[in-house]
């Protein structure tokens, strides 16, 4: 039987980890475009056989992706890739990491680039009460010291105060909806550095120059903090591998 066009390319090796390796392929076919968001994927049975591998093991994958809400199951009616919105991306960012995939320096690098443009917004435009909100974050950091819960938690809503300071929705969006790489991210290289001082000193330049209205040096900062980062998760990749969880490092 001749697969369908939609499914070609998607045949794994019978050496391969099959359930691992099936949502592997799974997720890249979920976010390739190919499959609207809200709309019906094709069935085990044609899954299965475009894989080259048993309906149990697709069926093993497609709940693993449910759970994570990437796909609803719906009895008697078949699967669906959940609907575009806020939670799609994390979750899909969140598999990612967990399952060590290439996209993530990908990812890291676009945030990099996010995050450089809405620091410059941030001190343009940001006003008294925004900047006051930013040093609670900041504080918030320095209070959590070597807890790594407490400080990922503030880092991230240190991001997020300064994508609300650039006031332009779309890159606060984009920055919201990298979220949950936010905090993955910080975990991985945090509990790898073991200890938290470095990325706090990283931190308060930015807040500085956003105080300051400096464009320039809220970029520069920003782009200091983001190229460090990056150089850390990359050693924190080789050193543990990037298919671990990160939170369990």
């Amino acid at each position: 039987m001749t697969r369908p066009s939609l499914l070609d390319n998607l045949r794994i090796e019978p050496r391969e980890a099959q359930v691992f390796e099936i949502t592997r392929r799974l997720l890249d076919f979920l976010l390739s475009g190919r499959v609207a968001p809200g709309s019906k994927i094709p069935s085990e049975r044609q899954l299965a056989e475009a894989l080259g591998v048993g309906r149990s093991a697709v069926r093993e994958a497609i709940k693993s992706l449910s759970f994570l809400g990437l796909l609803q199951i719906r009895q008697g009616d078949g699967t669906y890739l959940a609907r575009s919105g806020s939670n799609l991306l994390p979750q899909a960012i969140e598999w990612a990491m967990l399952l060590g995939e290439p996209r993530v320096l990908d990812l890291t690098e676009t945030r990099r680039y996010i995050e450089i443009d809405v620091a410059g917004l941030a001190a343009e435009r940001a006003d008294d009460e925004g900047v006051a909100l930013l040093r609670e974050q900041l504080e918030a950091m320095r209070a959590a010291g070597d807890d790594v819960e407490a400080y990922v938690r503030a880092d991230v809503a240190f991001h997020l105060q300064i994508a609300a300071l650039s006031r332009n929705e779309v890159f606060a969006d984009l920055v919201t909806s990298l979220r949950s790489l936010l905090g993955a991210w910080a975990h991985r290289v945090l509990q790898h550095a073991g200890e938290t001082g470095t990325s706090l000193a990283m931190h308060e330049p930015i807040a500085d120059a956003i105080a300051a209205h400096d464009v320039d040096a809220a970029r520069a900062a920003m782009a200091a903090h983001m190229d460090r980062a990056q150089r850390r998760l990359r050693e924190a990749l080789a050193a543990h591998g990037a298919g671990a969880d990160p939170a369990a490092r």
